[in-house]
């Protein structure tokens, strides 16, 4: 690989990861979350979203509660406390949550862990609900012996794990959770069958028109998609939304525009370097096989000795 390629992909990687911190740090707001949950959370639906801030916890958690089994709970002596937290050199390797954190329902007793994971496109490298269904299922097996002891498993929090999937064709949305089908006997078996949910909202590249059924998705829209300025972002948040974007996100809508638009500009420049270098590799194959010398090659190609050998897998 090239030198200038591979600087382009250093780049690209750093940007993304400034691009999907940040997103996580404004997805996080009490002003955002509360429009989520209102519009995912069935409990919430009749809630103002400026209730809705108050219900949820103090505590909110980005990017430091593993997932891993045995890492999640906090514990002191031989007692679990709570959530775990660690340093980011700590969790090398390690998957973590990108936000997590509770949401009073109800009585003060009543409450329900809510997961938001951001994503800047659907994952190529796995099915997405497969990772969700681990998420949500590892939020409730940590549960034990943090928020219930012993056998109560009545005591058991709902769980949401919400996934925001950036840079889709088209406004999605799927709410994945527990059905019962009545095989023979229609038993009422008591229970929470609402234990589980998994939501994947899919938003488009280009921010959706004003309607009811986009309500949401045009909201994430105005903070996410690309190609719109500063201004017409705090326009949708500030008049549609009552989000007091300027005063809640100060710079940071900025900084997600120059992110988002200097991330698409390297992918852009990336796969131009890589359309050249493959047609530097076809031709270096072909003048190799004519006879041409490796210097030769080269210098024409004005291409390195090291990128030829992995070209023609000399080494």
């Amino acid at each position: 690989m090239d030198t200038g390629l591979k600087n382009t992909l250093m780049m690209t990687e750093e940007m993304s990861t400034q691009y999907d911190t940040l997103a996580k740090n404004i997805l996080s707001r009490r002003s955002v979350l509360s429009h989520i949950l209102k519009a995912t959370v069935e409990d919430l639906h009749d809630i103002p979203p400026e209730e809705i801030e108050s219900l949820i916890e103090d505590e909110i958690y980005v990017g430091n509660v593993p997932v891993d089994a045995g890492f999640t709970n906090a514990v002191n002596g031989d007692r679990v406390v709570g959530l775990n937290t660690v340093q980011a050199e700590q969790f090398e390797g390690m998957i973590v949550y990108d936000i997590v954190f509770y949401v009073r329902i109800g009585d003060e007793r009543s409450k329900i862990i809510i997961n938001i994971e951001a994503q800047k496109d659907e994952p190529s490298g796995y099915n997405i609900l497969n990772r969700a269904i681990f998420y949500v299922s590892r939020l409730i097996s940590s549960q034990k012996e943090r928020d219930f002891t012993g056998r109560n498993f009545d005591d058991l929090s709902r769980v949401y794990s919400i996934w925001i999937c950036m840079n889709m064709d088209k406004c999605i949305w799927n709410h994945y959770h527990l059905t019962n089908d009545e095989i023979l006997g229609g038993y009422d078996w008591k229970g929470k069958p609402d234990m589980l949910n998994i939501v994947l909202l899919g938003l488009p590249m280009e921010l959706p028109p004003q309607d009811e059924k986009f309500k949401l998705h045009r909201m994430l829209s105005a903070l996410f998609a690309e190609g719109l300025k500063s201004s017409e972002r705090i326009n949708v948040l500030e008049n549609e939304y009552s989000i007091p974007a300027v005063h809640e996100f100060g710079e940071e809508l900025n900084a997600m525009c120059n992110l988002g638009q200097g991330v698409y500009e390297r992918g852009e420049e990336r796969g131009r370097q890589r359309e050249r270098e493959e047609r530097n590799q076809e031709q270096a194959v072909k003048l190799y096989k004519k006879g041409w010398s490796l210097s030769e090659i080269a210098e024409f190609l004005e291409c390195s000795m090291e990128d030829l050998s992995v070209w023609l897998k000399l080494t």
